[in-house]
């Protein structure tokens, strides 16, 4: 204590092996895959700022807008906030409550960690199911043919059902991902590193 105010070593702020920043080992094989597709979801995000800006100057400096902009933008910022689900799973980064699980001795903790992780595979599983649903609405006519949902603007891209197909993979993605996570956590030794 300095002066009435904490003083912290350089310590304190080094990052650490887990969490933020760092895939967990526990993701396996299909983390390492997802934590480098990230960088594809990433570009979507950066060519989707570029759009809106050539957007912005073709809109109000030639008078000229395009028609297919913005629903460009929404399905690339759509898939890729989706697609930040499971990379923030494999990454181990996702929000926690951690008041009761920090108190935990590391037996307890990994106990925790697998019944978290089939707790989760289970929800993914009924989000899949539900996305399978809208799936079937947004890609096949009553008829049985394949119709995509479109937007019906004037440009009536199908990114609608694009992205109806693309959460229900993620949601099977997930599910697959908690599996692993759980069975890796369960043949974890206890006290060893998170």
């Amino acid at each position: 204590m300095k002066d009435g105010q904490d003083t912290f070593e350089a310590a304190d702020l080094a990052p650490t092996s887990e969490g933020v920043g760092s895939m967990a080992p526990e993701a396996g094989v299909m983390g390492r895959i997802v934590d480098k597709a990230g960088y594809l979801f990433a570009a979507g995000i950066v060519a989707a700022a570029i759009i809106l800006l050539m957007e912005v100057f073709l809109r109000y400096v030639f008078n000229s807008p395009t028609i297919w902009a913005h629903e460009t933008t929404v399905f690339l910022c759509g898939i890729a906030f989706t697609f930040g689900g499971l990379y923030c799973t494999c990454r181990n980064s996702h929000i926690r409550v951690v008041l009761l699980y920090d108190l935990f001795p590391p037996r307890v903790r990994r106990i925790a960690d697998v019944l978290i992780s089939l707790v989760c595979a289970v929800a993914s599983a009924f989000f899949a199911y539900a996305a399978y649903h809208m799936v079937e609405r947004a890609v096949f006519a009553p008829s049985g043919e394949i119709r995509l949902e479109t937007t019906g603007s004037a440009w009536s891209a199908p990114t609608p059902a694009l992205i109806k197909v693309f959460i229900f993979v993620i949601m099977i993605l997930l599910v697959l991902q908690f599996l692993i996570l759980a069975f890796n956590y369960a043949r974890k030794r206890p006290g060893s590193p998170r």
